[in-house]
């Protein structure tokens, strides 16, 4: 459960992030205070585009070898909490073992980003209009919020 739940948090930052840009630029083009042509439609519909290319980009990057263990960002490490079932092992000698279930845990994300995308992409397809514009006006961690939700 925890180790899920490491993958799926890891998953929406490496998602989000490159999506978070595109969608920066459209809130800077589109933003409070400007008058836009451009249709409520229209503008979910190309912050739903922006999602997808993130999603598309992210799966591009993390679903190769090296794309979560190469990459300190995103990197899965066993979670701060858990102190002793990493620390317990290495100081009985076993630290080489303890760095190859960490290498485990990063390869099984690589293998599984993949088949995340879909997920993503369904769920961006079936955001709502009002889940576009909270996405498009609000802080750094409104899309990650989105997809855990």
């Amino acid at each position: 459960m925890i180790l899920r739940g490491i993958f799926l948090r890891s998953v929406l930052v490496s998602l989000t992030v490159p999506a978070h840009g595109q969608a920066d630029e459209l809130h800077k083009r589109l933003g409070p205070g400007k008058k836009s042509a451009l249709s409520d439609a229209t503008i979910a519909s190309g912050l739903k585009e922006a999602l997808q290319v993130g999603a598309t980009n992210a799966v591009s990057l993390t679903g190769k070898r090296g794309g979560y263990f190469g990459n300190q960002a995103i990197k899965i490490l066993m979670p701060k909490n858990m102190p002793t079932v990493e620390k317990g092992p290495q100081s009985m000698g076993f630290g080489p073992e303890m760095d190859e279930f960490i290498l485990s845990i990063n390869r099984s994300a690589e293998t599984a980003a993949p088949a995340a995308k879909q997920i993503f992409i369904d769920a961006i397809l079936s955001m709502s209009f009002d889940d576009a514009r909270k996405i498009l006006s609000g802080n750094d961690t409104t899309a990650t919020d989105y997809f855990q939700g």
